[in-house]
């Protein structure tokens, strides 16, 4: 047997090295603009070289040329997010993270965007460190009323067209958790009927706390009885009359709520337990922190403008005059060092946001040109669309796509989205042509139902025909998928109904 023993071997090989600066990069392109610039504050308040841009935006007769800024705006291209999707995930899972890669991965990710991974930099201050910059925690500490939907929504399994709808009626609720924005305006604005609009407000109603999302107060102590099972006719026919109990005419609540003296006094000491606003137990100075961090607006030839909201997004550069100065007047070692660290930082922090402006436009322009037909028509109109048809676009890997589109808004004139939610599944076509979009089927079947008579109530196998008229190629099983996730009844219950109400 031969024996056992220990050597050391050199070999050579090429490994990709996730600097503390580069996980950082890929980390600012998740941050919408409001993290973003409370990111870059504190980078302003670390770094004594970084000085906020207070020229004119680009473009204005009045911008001076730049004379303290450094040279990285203009090489900003040599940065590139689009890494290796295992070493975007590796970098989630440890700040610490080092990636070995393939050397063909590698030549894949110089032909995506060069940079130079050897030279990306191993040094920098602990504020570049992923383990100390928390998104989260670096946005408000209490968490919106806002928030607090949104984290529920996106807990539903809705179709896409639904959470578009669900998430727009959630952005327009006020700082006392009502919605009173006009329901016919809604519709016409999101392309879709005010039923469907209505539907979805009923949906974000059940949510936490009670009350959420009501129309009027009467509405909103209604949902609250309803949540703790106490709707009952007589609390009911209270909640109708609160006129009469602000008048405190308690003889005329006895009538209309057809109880006794002792049982009314029950009821009302019930409802002052009530919270007539619900919104108020969550916090208040971030109940408007959606902003959008891209506009689109129609052009007069009836095209799409794309622009980024530079009133939200930080604009820094780096003070190369007084670098200068304090590396001439540094004495130790340790002076030296902290300033080549912040001058590091300092270019790759204004590199890293010219990069990360330029990636969220170039995402944002295509998905707006696929989904050209919802901007001009509105929901039914939304195309199928996924990550990989983008980022083949645009010349991006897909989990750098991903990133873009999560947390990342959009004001259009149909009302601000989320960027991700543009994404839908697809039907193919019987013709084969271009594919339809899920979620536009589904308002097809909604919209031939909505249109039956009592003489035409259409089985599924019906629908399935005309829609193959229309040239979409669709299963009975779909049909009858999609109608029952819309809580749609089938067509012999259909004319159960339609009898009944005659």
């Amino acid at each position: 047997m031969a024996g056992l023993g220990q050597k050391l071997e050199a070999r050579q090989g090429q490994g990709l090295v996730m600097t503390p600066q580069l996980q950082q990069a890929i980390k600012l392109l998740q941050l919408n603009n409001i993290e973003l610039t409370e990111f870059v504050e504190e980078e302003l308040e670390r770094n004594p070289l970084l000085e906020r841009d207070e020229r004119p935006e680009a473009g204005d007769p009045e911008r001076a040329e730049p004379v303290e800024t450094s040279d990285a705006a203009a090489s900003s291209d040599e940065l590139s997010f689009d890494a290796p999707a295992k070493a975007e995930d590796a970098i989630d899972a440890d700040a610490e993270t080092m990636y070995s890669d393939s050397k063909s991965d590698m030549q894949g990710a110089d032909a995506g965007g060069s940079v130079d991974w050897s030279r990306a930099g191993t040094g920098g201050s602990a504020s570049f460190n992923s383990e100390d910059f928390d998104a989260a925690a670096n946005a408000s500490k209490e968490k919106s009323l806002r928030e607090h939907l949104h984290d529920q929504l996106a807990d539903l399994a809705l179709q896409p067209a639904d959470r578009m709808i669900a998430a727009h009626l959630i952005d327009l609720a006020d700082d006392d958790g009502y919605f009173r924005a006009d329901l016919d305006e809604t519709a016409e604005r999101l392309g879709v009927t005010r039923s469907e609009v209505e539907a979805m407000l009923a949906c974000v109603q059940n949510f936490e706390p009670a009350g959420v999302m009501a129309r009027s107060l009467q509405d909103c102590l209604a949902l609250q009885l309803k949540d703790r099972d106490r709707l009952d006719p007589a609390m009911a026919a209270l909640v109708d009359n609160l006129p009469l109990l602000a008048k405190h005419d308690y003889a005329g609540l006895k009538a209309a709520c057809e109880v006794d003296g002792e049982d009314l006094t029950d009821m009302i000491a019930e409802l002052k337990r009530l919270t007539p606003k619900p919104g108020l137990g969550f916090g208040t100075d971030s109940t408007r922190s959606v902003e959008p961090d891209v506009t689109v607006k129609e052009r007069p030839d009836g095209s799409w403008a794309v622009e980024l909201n530079t009133d939200t997004l930080p604009r820094v550069l780096m003070n190369n005059r007084y670098a200068a100065q304090i590396s001439k007047a540094a004495r130790s070692d340790e002076e030296k060092v902290f300033i080549t660290e912040c001058a590091q930082n300092a270019s790759w922090l204004v590199k890293s946001l010219d990069q990360r402006a330029r990636t969220i436009l170039k995402v944002s322009s295509e998905i707006v040109r696929q989904q050209d037909a919802f901007f001009a028509k509105g929901v039914a109109w939304l195309r199928p669309l996924n990550l990989k048809t983008v980022a083949d676009a645009v010349g991006l890997h897909e989990s750098t796509v991903s990133r873009v589109t999560s947390n990342k808004y959009v004001a259009t004139p149909r009302g601000l989205f989320e960027l991700k939610y543009f994404f839908t599944s697809a039907i193919a076509s019987s013709d084969g042509g271009e594919a339809y979009s899920a979620e536009a089927v589904r308002y097809r079947i909604k919209a031939m139902i909505d249109g039956e008579s009592l003489e035409e109530v259409m089985s599924d196998d019906k629908i399935v025909e005309r829609l193959h008229e229309d040239g979409v190629d669709i299963a009975r099983r779909t049909v009858a998928k999609y109608r029952e996730a819309m809580n749609i009844p089938s067509s012999v219950q259909r004319r159960r109904i339609m009898k009944g109400m005659g």
